[in-house]
């Protein structure tokens, strides 16, 4: 029987984080649902008999904090995911310098604060799978998304370099890339912004597959690259969107 590995994932309360969270628990993971809404990740952690930390990805104090009770109620953390992300449709020309910290706070420097604080363990413990969840925003940009298509570019940049940097530690890393998904962060966007219903119905068009992603057709990829048969493979990009995106 494969040992039980401990889950780490962020926005682990919300639509994509939350069947996330359900794969890796399914897979034999113990889970830390880590979410700023802690009420939401306590309703995913007992459903999953898992562990439900708050935490603030923008806040070095807050994912510290997560980390050392994740560790101290499960265990070292084996599989890390990042997945929390915001943003809002808003184009180019209407963001301003408030805005752009605040995404890439969350969508870039969030991811990457927190692998700082895992990855040390790993590394000395010879084991580890890290999954980002970017975006197809970040692989082909996004109208009305410029920040965000810039914090997921990063991001899956960010995955490669790691994945070369600690291979020879024998842990993996690799981006998940959803494409448009049918979360209430999407449809909050859609129904806040004038474009926002325009942009779903032409996104949903454009798919090949015909519909909108769902939270659970995201999760089993994640769930895949952090099990034991995803062993060999490490700095690559999968997306996960319906055929809208073929790169």
């Amino acid at each position: 029987m494969a040992q039980t590995r401990i889950a780490f994932v962020t926005g682990g309360g919300g639509g994509i984080g939350a069947a996330i969270c359900r794969a890796l628990a399914a897979d034999g993971h113990r889970v830390a649902a880590a979410d700023l809404d802690l009420g939401a990740a306590e309703r995913v952690a007992r459903e999953i008999d898992g562990s439900a930390v708050e935490i603030d990805v923008t806040d070095p104090a807050s994912t510290e904090a997560a980390l050392a009770h994740c560790e101290a109620s499960l265990g070292p953390v084996d599989v890390l995911v990042n997945c929390a992300g915001w943003d809002e449709f808003r184009p180019f020309l209407d963001t301003d310098e408030a805005f752009a910290r605040t995404v890439l706070a969350i969508n870039l420097e969030g991811p990457i604060r927190i692998t700082r604080q895992v990855l040390p363990g790993m590394v000395e413990r010879g084991r580890g799978r890290l999954v980002n969840v970017a975006s197809d925003a970040g692989r082909v940009g996004s109208s009305l998304e410029s920040i965000y298509s810039a914090a997921k570019g990063g991001l899956i940049a960010f995955t490669k370099t790691i994945a070369r940097e600690v291979a020879r530690h024998g842990i993996t890393a690799n981006s998940v890339c959803p494409g448009p998904t049918d979360t209430a962060l999407f449809n909050g966007m859609a129904a806040a912004s004038e474009d926002g219903e325009r942009m779903r119905s032409g996104l949903t068009r454009a798919i090949p597959l015909g519909r909108l992603g769902l939270p659970e057709d995201v999760a089993p990829a994640v769930a895949f690259l952090a099990s034991e048969q995803a062993g060999f493979i490490t700095g690559q990009t999968l997306s996960v969107s319906g055929g809208l995106t073929m790169c």
